[in-house]
């Protein structure tokens, strides 16, 4: 530009007379800036000492400067039209150059697409499915005749947990997800179980009789040998043994002799011990059984190997010796019906209550036994089976569905029937993807479970190593064991988030040719005639009072509430057939549709369809039943309680669920259903309900079903008001302030649940 510049003032004969000035000033008192432009030549300049006043009064008559000085003569004119094509010239070239730089100057990505344009939210790998459509590609899959030979596949003779028969199963489980071209993978464990006797028998030995051999066993039993006076305890459970108080009977020492059903094995021992029995002893119901079948089982009051309470038993694992509080102390051991009756046959003491069906009497003190124990405690290594189908959006989010594969016999009922539906419902759902257009928002995982039969060791052992992954990723269980024990009813154990997907899916399914299994079973009151609590035994109890994992459990069942056979050599399929008039086929359809049903509708719809709101009526329940025991323990026992307890805090917990529930619901119907990462934000808030309902006060060791509404231990709501009642009757045991410590526990723990269903921290409604 200088060159220009002095090009352009030896063209005009001289330096260039006027010039425009830009003064700048500071306002040095204030802020404000002054800016002064001034027009000026170089007349004025020598005219004046600053030229402002003598530039705004100059002769306008005189003639310009630059007009006197230069001529319109030939010379001049062709030295100013050389000019003037020079500047041309030269501003071509400096256009030139900036034009080329701006071609070569890198875009920013955000300016490609005009501002005005806006992004659609991502609404998935592919359009969503019609539910209609989903529901007919299933039912299409899905028929009795292909499991006949299903059936056959997987039945087998001997299959316990850890042996040969048990891995041969296994190995066809995961021969057919890999046929189905899953994802799939195995997960083994070493687990301690107890096992009878390597050489002999446990034994009994009833007054001055000759010993009796024992083939059953009952896993985890403690070892010894014990003597005492026979009691007979009805069904074991607390009731019976309440009645048996009610009568004054000693039962210090006593060696109980008890019918199976109704409640678990273990709770039986655990009744037992808590009456301070020396053993007891267990037989199978006589009208239900051949009068010498053995009976198997196990007795640990919980879930899992009892050896690494709270924590996987992988090979690599170090810990010290420990074992789970739920082993029991005393002996427990199984007999047959004809030995039972023998013994009853011989029995002094009362008379049997009339309720309790047998003519018989009690027991009294002469009629001693003694029973000696020898299990041996092994170590096995069992192996559980996995195949997954990825979703196609959220794949990190999976519902995992799993079946038991060993038995104690042939198992036809207990697992080879679950095993089948597993395996048909994955080859259903892996074709509808292959070959029908389904894709699946989230992932199913399939899983054949071993160690069932010792306490659903297999899959808590599981749980136990992914805890910190499943809590956060798994959203829902299925249970497959022992769908089919009968045709006459059909119950439910669940979560109660999964209770409406539950009716909605009972009204959806047909049972064969009698309408919906809503209509024919549920008759307008699923919860009185369908829904039953979970209970420890079953394989879905520890996902949801361990792991914080909705969870349910389903079966079709006879008129009796358990099925005889389970735990014998007696599981049969002759014995199923007779049990379901021959329709074990038909209902093993109707069973898979039914999971399948559950399954689908929770990877395919863009929201979980949990109820939210029932867990705040069932808080509401309990927390009104502790006020009302509280009120009543001040009533008769009023220095058991300080004045300064109030339930009005638990109160207060139990109305911030019900506002954060509702709130939450206002959010799902305000959702923007394209929008996934909303869809997700709002899953995760859901799926956090059943996880901050486990007491974080409690250790997992030594309480590992936190739970504090469906869980067991004195952490629970049931927990709370079951010591409301020991202080209620001045129970030596019952303890005043460690009531009030769990009480405050359990409130904030439920507070804690309201705040994270609320979401974000300024979200929450905290009134503690």
């Amino acid at each position: 530009m200088d060159q220009a510049r002095s090009t352009i003032t030896k063209i005009f004969n001289g330096e260039p007379h006027s010039y425009t000035r830009f003064n700048l000033t500071q306002n040095m008192e204030g802020d404000n800036s002054q800016v002064e432009m001034k027009l000026s030549s170089d007349m004025d300049e020598e005219v004046g000492g600053n030229g402002v006043g003598e530039h705004l009064n100059h002769n306008a008559n005189r003639k310009p400067y630059v007009a006197n000085k230069l001529g319109r003569t030939p010379k001049n004119l062709c030295f100013m039209a050389a000019g003037t094509l020079l500047i041309f010239i030269i501003g071509y070239l400096i256009g030139f150059l900036v034009h080329r730089k701006k071609d070569v100057a890198p875009i920013c990505a955000a300016s490609v697409l005009p501002f005005k344009e806006v992004v659609a939210p991502e609404t998935g790998a592919a359009p969503l499915m019609d539910w209609d459509d989903v529901k007919k590609l299933l039912a299409q899959k899905v028929s009795a005749a292909k499991f006949e030979p299903v059936f056959s596949e997987f039945s087998s003779t001997s299959h316990r947990a850890g042996s040969q028969g048990d891995e041969v199963l296994g190995n066809k489980v995961l021969n057919k997800f890999n046929e189905y071209g899953m994802k799939t993978w195995t997960d083994d464990h070493f687990v301690k179980v107890q096992d009878p006797p390597a050489s002999g028998f446990n034994r009994f030995v009833f007054k001055n009789g000759t010993a009796q051999n024992l083939e059953g066993f009952l896993s985890y039993s403690a070892t010894g040998k014990a003597t005492g006076a026979v009691l007979y305890a009805y069904y074991g459970q607390e009731n019976d043994f309440k009645i048996l108080q009610e009568r004054s009977i000693d039962m210090n020492g006593r060696v109980m002799l008890i019918r199976a059903g109704r409640i678990s094995l273990a709770e039986k021992v655990a009744n037992a011990a808590k009456m301070n029995a020396s053993a007891v002893l267990i037989y199978p119901d006589p009208a239900s059984y051949s009068k010498d079948t053995p009976l198997f089982g196990h007795v640990h009051m919980g879930s899992g190997d009892p050896y690494t309470p709270g924590f996987p038993s992988f090979n690599h694992t170090q810990f010290p010796p420990v074992q789970s509080s739920g082993l029991p102390k005393i002996l427990a051991q199984t007999i047959s019906a004809s030995m039972a009756e023998s013994i009853l046959k011989e029995l002094g003491g009362p008379n049997v209550p009339s309720g309790w069906g047998l003519l018989y009497r009690l027991g009294g003190e002469g009629d001693t036994i003694t029973v000696e124990v020898g299990n041996v405690l092994t170590e096995k290594k069992i192996s559980n089976v996995f195949g997954v189908i990825k979703g196609f959006v959220d794949p990190d989010r999976y519902v995992v569905i799993g079946a038991q594969r060993d038995a104690w016999g042939p198992g036809f009922a207990a697992s080879t029937v679950g095993t089948s539906v597993l395996v048909e419902l994955a080859r259903s759902i892996s074709d509808m993807v292959k070959h029908d257009g389904f894709k699946p928002r989230r992932s199913i995982v399939f899983v054949s479970w071993t160690a069932g039969e010792y306490g659903n060791v297999g899959a808590t052992e599981w749980l136990e190593g992914y805890l910190s992954s499943l809590s956060s990723k798994a959203f829902a269980y299925l249970n497959l064991d022992a769908v089919v024990t009968g045709r006459g009813g059909f119950r439910v154990a669940a979560s109660p988030l999964m209770h409406s997907l539950i009716e909605s899916t009972m009204k959806e399914v047909n049972l064969l040719t009698s309408g919906s299994l809503y209509a024919h079973f549920a008759r307008n009151n699923l919860e009185a005639n369908v829904l039953q609590p979970l209970r420890m035994n079953d394989a879905a109890y520890p996902f949801v009072a361990f792991s914080g994992i909705p969870s349910v459990s389903f079966r079709f069942n006879s008129d009796k509430e358990h099925y005889s056979f389970f735990g014998t050599v007696l599981d049969t399929r002759d014995n199923l057939n007779t049990a379901t008039s021959n329709q074990v086929p038909q209902l093993a359809e109707v069973a898979t549709r039914f999971a399948g049903h559950m399954v689908l509708r929770l990877v395919h719809d863009h929201l979980l369809r949990f109820d939210l709101k029932k867990y705040g009526k069932i808080i509401k329940g309990q927390v009104a039943q502790i006020n009302g025991k509280v009120m009543a323990v001040r009533r008769k026992q009023p220095q058991k309680l300080p004045k300064a307890l109030t339930v009005q805090w638990l109160n207060s917990a139990s109305g911030s669920y019900g506002r954060a529930s509702d709130n939450l619901m206002t959010d799902i119907q305000n959702s923007n259903l394209d929008d996934i990462e909303m869809c997700r934000i709002i899953n995760d808030r859901i799926m956090a309900v059943e996880r901050n309902f486990l007491s974080p006060y409690v250790s997992p060791s030594e309480s590992p079903f936190r739970h504090i509404l469906l869980g067991s231990g004195a952490h629970t709501l049931k927990g709370l008001s079951n010591h409301l009642d020991a202080l209620g009757a001045d129970n030596p045991d019952a303890d005043a302030d460690a009531f009030r410590n769990q009480f405050a526990l359990a409130t904030w723990t439920i507070q804690g649940c309201a705040n994270s269903l609320a979401g974000n921290i300024w979200s929450l409604d905290n009134e503690i």
